[in-house]
């Protein structure tokens, strides 16, 4: 005779990138002993696709592709994942910013934390009046590729290829050129034809990405100054 069936509970949100609601499961037992194997290899390629993994297995939602996410939807995920299944609350250390030294432990809900869009940002650059050149965001697997592939020794062709597999199309008033119809070595001598102040704004991109945002105010115990502290990514809230 089988053994019983446990009910798991159902979750919904909203994928940042997509603007299209899913259905997601907390972890279970066998994520979580994924996950502990893979923090305690202290192996960062391994913790990320171990991440991945994880994610993969508790979107309930068919058709989501988590290898086409963008790198901060899978952090947005993992987030709220991790708080239906070990907790709401993060417990970390904050540096006090005015001596640079003093931690103090604060308690982080991790409802309130929230994906922050740049008002800057934008996926359309304008290279000249007539042609513009319109990104997509790095998927997981080019963030796992580029970040952990090569320990850490990021040459100029890894970040080329990084920027190429991000462009999304070509184009102008008449005409668009897809990606995808394109070669690496096309990309890659279109790139190269930029100028230096063109090249900055694909850069501006990358920097003004949606990241996983929390904004707090700290006060030192020991110098009683009140700072304003932001922390940005999934590694500030786990290290």
């Amino acid at each position: 005779m089988p053994l019983p069936k446990i009910a798991t509970p159902v979750y919904t949100l909203e994928i940042p990138s997509l603007k299209k609601e899913i259905k997601y499961r907390p972890f279970l037992v066998k994520e979580e002993k994924i996950l502990i194997i893979a923090m305690e290899s202290e192996d960062t390629k391994q913790i990320a696709n171990a991440v991945k993994t994880v994610i993969s297995n508790c979107i309930l939602t068919k058709g989501i592709k988590v290898d086409n996410l963008a790198t901060f939807d899978i952090e947005y995920l993992f987030l709220n994942v991790r708080g239906k299944s070990v907790g709401e609350t993060v417990d970390v250390l904050i540096t006090c910013p005015d001596d640079g030294k003093t931690q103090v432990p604060v308690s982080i809900n991790l409802e309130e934390i929230k994906v922050n869009v740049n008002e800057k940002h934008s996926r359309d650059i304008k290279l000249d009046e007539n042609l513009t050149l319109r990104m997509k965001y790095p998927s997981m697997q080019e963030f796992i590729k580029t970040n952990f592939g090569n320990n850490f020794n990021v040459s100029v062709d890894d970040t080329f290829d990084m920027i190429c597999s991000c462009i999304e199309q070509i184009y102008n008033a008449e005409e668009s050129w897809s990606s995808s119809d394109c070669t690496k070595k096309e990309l890659t001598e279109f790139l190269e034809q930029l100028t230096t102040n063109q090249f900055k704004q694909i850069e501006l991109f990358f920097e003004t990405m949606p990241k996983l945002s929390y904004v707090m105010n700290l006060k030192n115990p020991n110098t009683d100054v009140e700072s304003e502290v932001v922390l940005e990514g999934l590694t500030s809230f786990f290290g």
